[in-house]
């Protein structure tokens, strides 16, 4: 309210403001990285950071295929063609063999990708020592996909910090939130300047309107960025909170044929989700759990259906983990988002674990 009120008592409420110059710069210092852009979603970051590495029609972009519509919607913005990579079993995250084997594809079928979308799925970081090799052999930008997992560490360095272009988002449901918002980030200077250029519509220094490129009205504004410095603040504690709810699940049902997200031991999440599998032998389908705590009026999710699976996206090239396993598919069938919120009470997270226990010891 500190920061919102100071936009209304300078009169600066438009995109532009000392909110988002300061946000920009909180961030980036929280991060580790030299230089950010705040912009009015996530989707929009990715899309500018396409358009930076020269993505038009006819191009490829790799892609997670497991993940939300936002991280894969502005290659069709450009015009390009996603390829959809699969996950790997030890954190969901995406696969170095299905990468491997899209890029030795697309080397023997001279399509080669403009850039690589890797997703840091559910607040968890993928494994950037196996990953990132394999684009720098083939010389292919990687884009960072950090929109659920802003504080998340991969040995020790924080999330958003691996790709030349980083990506956060700041949506409603995020572990700190603008309303809606979203920020690119990269030690690439001369890249934000650009992408700046085109999120304020492109125009030129001229002091009439001048544009000679399309641009895109993608900016924050002061208010929302006043929301996100505030929220900044208590991202810690967010993250302790949401490590707690797991911790809590996980002692509780710790006996029941669930399992849940693995956490790698070379990085720690900001556990955004608590996710869990259902195991085989369980004839418990995810949406029977679902439906039996929307009765009791408390939300759950499915995990993410892959994009190769979607209606949308069918039709274009993916790449599984192995023959035998497709990793991304079978997650989407036994996966399940218990409520994660940071501000669940324990005696809401008791009658969760009562619910949900009750329906596993009926099977």
């Amino acid at each position: 309210m500190k920061y919102i009120q100071e936009a209304f008592d300078t009169n600066w409420i438009a995109p532009l403001g000392t909110n988002v110059d300061k946000f920009e710069e909180e961030l980036c210092e929280y991060v580790g990285v030299d230089h950010g852009l705040a912009l009015s979603s996530g989707t929009a970051g990715i899309h500018l950071a396409l358009k930076y590495f020269g993505v038009g029609p006819g191009d490829y972009v790799f892609c997670s295929d497991l993940t939300f519509a936002g991280s894969c919607n502005p290659i069709l913005y450009q015009y390009a063609n996603p390829v959809f990579i699969d996950s790997e079993p030890e954190t969901w995250n995406m696969s170095p063999i299905a990468l491997e084997k899209a890029f030795e594809w697309a080397k023997k079928e001279n399509k080669m990708p403009k850039a690589v979308i890797i997703v840091d799925l559910y607040g968890q970081s993928a494994d950037y020592d196996l990953l990132l090799p394999i684009c720098e052999k083939y010389d292919v930008p990687v884009i960072e996909d950090a929109a659920e997992a802003l504080g998340a560490t991969y040995k020790g360095k924080k999330c958003g910090s691996f790709g030349h272009i980083g990506i956060f988002s700041f949506n409603g449901n995020k572990i700190i939130t603008t309303s809606g918002g979203g920020m690119v980030v990269s030690n690439d200077e001369e890249a934000i300047k650009k992408m700046r250029f085109w999120a304020t519509q492109s125009r030129e220094p001229a002091k009439h309107y001048e544009h000679k490129e399309v641009g895109y009205n993608y900016r924050m504004s002061n208010i929302c960025a006043g929301i996100g410095r505030g929220q900044l603040r208590v991202l810690n504690d967010r993250i302790a909170a949401k490590k707690k709810i797991r911790e809590f699940y996980e002692i509780a049902l710790k006996s029941y044929p669930i399992n849940f997200i693995p956490i790698s031991a070379n990085s720690e999440a900001n556990y955004w989700l608590t996710v869990i599998t259902i195991e085989e032998k369980c004839p418990l389908k995810p949406d029977d759990l679902i439906g039996i705590l929307e009765v009791e009026n408390i939300e759950s999710r499915p995990v993410w259906k892959p994009m190769s699976l979607q209606p949308l996206f069918n039709t274009h090239k993916y790449f599984s983990h192995s023959k035998e396993e497709n990793v991304g598919f079978m997650l989407f069938e036994k996966g399940i988002c218990l409520p994660s919120g940071s501000n669940l009470r324990e005696d809401q997270l008791t009658k969760i674990i009562t619910l949900v226990s009750e329906q596993l010891e009926v099977l």
